[in-house]
């Protein structure tokens, strides 16, 4: 089971390197993901959708014609946690 405490910027270097493609600001983790064009951008969004529900662990979802941003943040605990990253890899592993 992941720990929920929070992760500093420091802190998550390793686990960055396992999302490399994710960015970390000061309370979350973000991800920009293009598609071909809105159709494909829903279908990936139903599908993230798919997995935090089962996770109960939900990202803040930007749509944008066809890309889509992803803030994902542990927001009971106000910033950013293991959970965060195992999230990240399970949503990249969408589009891998």
């Amino acid at each position: 089971m992941p720990s929920d405490d929070v992760i500093t910027k420091d802190e998550a270097r390793p686990f960055l390197k396992k999302v490399p493609e994710w960015d970390m600001e000061e309370t979350v983790i973000t991800r920009t993901f293009e598609f071909e064009d809105f159709s494909e951008a829903l279908d990936f969004v139903n599908d993230v959708g798919e997995i935090a529900e089962e996770s109960q662990h939900h990202p803040d979802i930007d749509i944008r014609y066809n890309k889509v941003m992803l803030l994902l943040t542990t927001h009971d605990k106000g910033g950013v946690t293991e959970a965060d990253f195992a999230m990240a890899a399970r949503i990249d592993n969408l589009v891998d």
